[in-house]
């Protein structure tokens, strides 16, 4: 369990409904320098930016110009998610929309980890290199132009690389326990991230009957040897 100093003109339970279904101490102050001050020592700072998107980033840059050691997190909107960039400084962001499941585990990696040290996250893999930080994914140097649920699919399946993950699995850690869509939905967004990442499409390797993975190099050429990975793209489409 957690102590959250949350930083809002509203109340809690508005900004991020999940956490009073968790069992995370939660305090609130305005979000205002002012009140920063006198601001008791918590392990988590969120800044809600649902609205006013200008005022949350100037906030977030006071706080972690100040030396704070806290992690930071923003709570935003889908609308207000392309706006949030590196240079408002804050370890993560949540949808305000997220659910406790997502909310829990994004707090206990922002305790576990502690304050960034200025340098974004990083994780790589066959040439396919995330930036958690930014929100930012490349393959081969080349940027990707990925909507937030493409990376954060392309993030999990590069996290864990040759593992195969069933669509409900896939579902449930990328979209959430709460998610009531269907298990279609997997299978159009790794449609879409072959489509973007084009000659390496397929690093997402589909695994008949199963589910998907993410495949390293060696499986690659053994796939393509194997005449094997056209028949992934067939399958997916099944």
């Amino acid at each position: 369990m957690a102590t959250v100093l949350m930083l809002t003109s509203a109340e809690a339970s508005d900004v991020l409904p999940a956490l009073a279904l968790l069992s995370h101490r939660v305090k609130t102050i305005p979000a205002e320098p002012a009140a920063l001050v006198r601001a008791p020592s918590t392990d988590v700072v969120i800044v809600d930016a649902r609205n006013n998107l200008l005022q949350a980033k100037a906030l977030c840059r006071i706080l972690t110009t100040t030396g704070m050691s806290q992690a930071l997190l923003a709570v935003v909107t889908e609308g207000g998610m392309p706006a949030v960039n590196q240079e408002w400084d804050v370890d993560d962001i949540v949808l305000a929309t997220a659910g406790p499941a997502e909310v829990d585990a994004r707090i206990r990696l922002l305790v576990s980890r502690g304050r960034n040290s200025g340098e974004s996250d990083m994780i790589s893999s066959s040439g396919v290199v995330i930036d958690e930080g930014s929100y930012q994914a490349k393959v081969n140097g080349r940027p990707l132009d990925l909507t937030f649920k493409e990376f954060e699919l392309l993030r999990f399946l590069v996290g864990h690389p040759s593992r195969v993950f069933t669509r409900e699995q896939l579902l449930s850690e990328v979209w959430g326990y709460d998610y009531f869509g269907g298990t279609r939905t997997v299978d159009v967004h790794v449609r879409r991230l072959r489509a973007k990442l084009g000659d390496m499409e397929s690093l997402i390797g589909t695994v008949r009957n199963v589910g998907y993975r993410f495949t390293v190099p060696d499986e690659v050429r053994e796939r393509d040897d194997a005449g094997i990975v056209s028949e992934d793209a067939r399958a997916e489409n099944q």
